[in-house]
């Protein structure tokens, strides 16, 4: 996956998170002919399931579904990073090595204590990111400063309200064969790792009563949701439905 300017950046604490939160958005607009990809900010190394090899090999097979222009996964440490210089200009680098349109992070409140601080490392590292005097280099170069235009953060274990709902029903089958290509997380009656809140028939169920939820306020049958950092302007009020 060869460097290229991106419209969307979708930036997470795992992998897996944007898969089962947003990779039904990522795929709609890369049918729209928009450049997307995924940053993750760790290796996943932490879970109970599955080890950090398998992990990687598991988030490149997705890659492949879901056909992104670009996935990095950094190893700032499963559990343990913290939201501090060095963690910053490190997703600093990449925002602007990718200079996308649109960030895509994790949810503001979650059950998991990443989500929420992968959220606001994400969301300070795109505002810092268009400071000229935050200085960082990639592949020996210095780099320009860059800020995205927005940052929209998408919703995961908890039910918060979204400001904004995508229709992903056409998407969705492509969403959860992305989802299953990490297998070491998902059900498996043959497994015999611990058990965790995500690798129960059950939770295949949770996947899309929320996907169903937030299709059903859109009057979609599929729909992902995210919440906005800021007021949201459109040009064409009518265009909005």
């Amino acid at each position: 996956m060869a460097d290229v300017k991106l419209d969307i950046l979708a930036i997470a604490a795992h992998p897996d998170d944007v898969e089962l939160a947003c990779a039904g958005t990522l795929i709609k607009h890369q049918k729209q002919g928009k450049k997307v990809g995924i940053l993750d900010l760790t290796l996943g190394e932490l879970g109970s399931r599955g080890n950090e090899e398998l992990r990687k090999e598991e988030a490149m097979k997705s890659a492949e579904i879901l056909h992104l222009d670009a996935r990095v996964m950094l190893d700032l440490g499963d559990g343990f990073f913290e939201i501090n210089e060095q963690s910053l200009k490190e997703v600093v680098t990449h925002i602007r090595r990718f200079r996308p349109d649109v960030v895509l992070c994790n949810a503001v409140e979650d059950r998991h204590p990443d989500h929420s601080r992968a959220s606001e490392l994400a969301s300070r590292a795109c505002f810092l990111s268009g400071l000229v005097k935050v200085e960082t280099v990639f592949d020996g170069e210095k780099q320009d400063a860059f800020r995205p235009k927005t940052v929209y953060h998408y919703i995961q274990d908890r039910s918060l309200t979204p400001d904004i709902v995508i229709d992903v029903t056409e998407e969705y089958e492509t969403k959860i064969e992305a989802i299953k290509a990490f297998s070491s997380q998902f059900y498996d009656p043959n497994s015999d790792e611990p058990e965790t809140p995500i690798s129960s028939l059950e939770f295949w169920h949770y996947i899309e009563a929320r996907a169903r939820s937030h299709g059903r306020l859109i009057n979609a049958k599929y729909g992902e949701g995210f919440t906005a950092e800021r007021s949201i302007g459109v040009q064409d009020i009518t265009s909005l439905f």
